[in-house]
This record gives structure tokens, sequence and C-alpha cells, in this order.
């Protein structure tokens, strides 16, 4: 018998790989599913081995006292007001990224999570991926020594041939380039660099492409990142590349560097006149069936069950390095440098 039964709201694409995920863990099974649109209980059941009640209302859902955790999969700008609910409703939350569109929203769910005292996992899931666990595992056996300089970027067309571009090309819908997807990347330089980020500076630009001309935003971002303790780093955002999807990792440290899968340390003496190679199973897509969820809803809920915050993607660790995209946003929009004491004030 499973001991949490998690809520599902947004039966979209992404739900479909969240089911499943959670269904796999030891803990948890999916018994019920929000959507704006009436769903088949029975279909669904079979479909993903219930049994699972349908709801329209969100509200009416979130009465039902075996509800224990909600699984957040609705349209980026419900994110905020769907978590909020799920807090004051005392059920513990799964949060797909962003955790909302603006600052204000932002605020305001971690107010809500707080006052509750529920916990969250918020879906930055590359953190759990086979690329990043390996390379943490490098940088904490300090084989790069101290790093000083990373860059991480995402390249991933997101065109008329992808799920989400019908309602991502909007700005209530994808928001920026960053809120859209780049934020995995910008979260996994603040994993890699660690620390606070003091300031921020971005230039956004916009393919000429007609492929991309429904977006209502800037689609590609760059930005420059200074943390306190004195390391820099890059990141950009490209959701509008006509090319293969691509997660560039490059740290720079004291004691060697990382480039994707490929590593030099002078710890260990490798040739530095070629690579050394990881294995790893690098990111290669923005498919969610690909995105490894399992492990980390796994995570969430062995967290639960130590009556801990969950590591690597508490709202906490998610709130630092999506903080850093508002203010990247903020940075382009306004042509100067962001402090991330403005969006602490």
């Amino acid at each position: 018998m499973k001991k949490y039964n998690v809520a599902v709201v947004g039966y979209g694409w992404v739900a479909t790989a969240h089911i499943p995920a959670i269904n796999a863990t030891g803990q948890a099974r999916v018994t019920a599913i929000c959507s704006s649109r009436p769903l088949d209980a029975a279909a669904l059941s079979a479909q993903h081995s219930g049994p699972i009640a349908t709801y329209t209302s969100y509200e009416e859902m979130l009465r039902r006292p075996d509800i224990h955790a909600v699984s957040i999969c609705s349209y980026p700008r419900e994110h905020a007001a769907h978590a909020i609910a799920a807090a004051r409703a005392g059920k513990h939350i799964i949060l797909e990224k962003p955790i909302s569109l603006t600052l204000e929203d932002a605020r305001a769910v971690a107010a809500a999570v707080k006052a509750a005292g529920v916990r969250v996992c918020v879906c930055f899931e590359c953190r759990f991926s086979s690329q990043f666990l390996a390379t943490k595992a490098v940088l904490d056996a300090g084989l790069l020594g101290r790093l000083h300089y990373g860059e991480v970027d995402y390249y991933h067309g997101i065109g008329p041939w992808y799920g989400q571009f019908r309602w991502n090309v909007r700005r209530d819908g994808g928001g920026t380039s960053l809120l859209s997807a780049g934020c995995h990347a910008m979260d996994a330089l603040l994993l890699c660099l660690g620390g606070e980020v003091e300031s921020v500076t971005s230039v956004a630009t916009r393919s000429s492409s007609p492929t991309f001309a429904p977006y209502e935003y800037p689609t590609t971002s760059v930005t420059l990142v200074r943390f306190r303790h004195g390391a820099v780093g890059k990141v950009a955002s490209v959701i509008d590349c006509l090319q293969p999807y691509y997660f560039h990792t490059h740290l720079v440290g004291s004691e060697g560097s990382l480039l994707d899968h490929r590593f030099h340390s002078a710890k260990l003496a490798t040739d530095k006149h070629r690579w050394s190679e990881l294995s790893m199973k690098l990111l290669d897509s923005g498919d969610v069936s690909d995105h490894p969820y399992q492990t980390q809803f796994q995570a969430f809920f062995d967290a639960l069950d130590a009556g801990r915050e969950m590591p690597l993607t508490s709202l906490d660790d998610a709130m630092r390095s999506h903080l850093a995209c508002l203010a990247a946003d903020r940075s382009a929009a306004e042509n100067r440098t962001v402090a991330l004491a403005e969006l602490h004030g």
C-alpha cells in the first residue's frame, strides 16, 4: 500500500511524465487528476493503473482529506495560484518550473508555503540527471579545485513541432526565454558554482526566422552572473535555434576544467593535451519522457518520510535560481545591471 496519495492539476504533456514517475516511487500513487476539460476516469484509471478520480474543480479536489500532495502541471501563469491553494489546503507540492512568471507571485508562493509548513519539490530535475550528478561528484571530490568561471547554456528550438509552442509563444504563457526553459541552465550554473548571486547583467534578442515570429518576447538571452564569492558565470538561453538540443557546460577551476562529459584535472595528472572522459548520459533532449523525474520524486518522498526538506530542489534551492532568472529578465528589459538585493527588498 502506497502511503502518499497524489493529485495532479493540469493534464497535459508534462503530466504524462509526472504520473508514471510518481507511481514508480516506493511511496506514492496518483489517485486524482484535475483538468479544465472533462476527463474519462475509467480510461485514465486503465491507462495509469488507477483507480483515479477526475475533477474539473481544483478547489473540490483539494478538499479531499486523503490527498497528501499535489503535482502542479498546469500552465506557468497558473503555477503560483495553484501552489498557494495547495499549501493553504495543507498539501505537499510538486511544482513544475517556473515557480511563477512574476516576482510578486514568487514571494506569495514562498509566504504561503512557509505559513502552511508543507514541503515542496520544484522541477529543476536536471540536477538529478546523470550528467549533473556526475559533474557534482567531480566538483565535490575537488578534482577541479575552486571554480572561478562557469558557463551553462541552453540550446533548444521550441518551434511549432514542439508541444508547448502554442502557448509558449505568448508573454503570459512562456513569459521569457529563461522562464520558459533556459532556467534549467541558470539552475545548473548555480548548482555548480555555489554561493549567492550578487548581480546579473543580461541582454536579449530574437531570431529573424519566420518559424519563431509568433513569439511575443525575445527568444534568446545572454546573462553574466557575478557571485558574492568572486566567481563569474554566463548563461545563454536560446529557444529559437535550429539545431539539435544542447546543454553546454564548461567549468573552469584552480585544478582543472570540465567540458560537458570531458575533463582535465591536475590533481589526477590527466593529460592536459587531450580531454579525459566521464561516463554519463548527457542531457540531450527536451522531451519530458527523458527527464529524470523518477529519481527526483523518489528523493522527495524519501524526504517526506524523514520529515525534512528534499535535497537539491527544495523551494529555497529553486527560489535562488528563479530569482536570478527574474533579475536577468529585469536587466535585459531595463538595460542595466541588476543586484539580487533589489529582489529581496
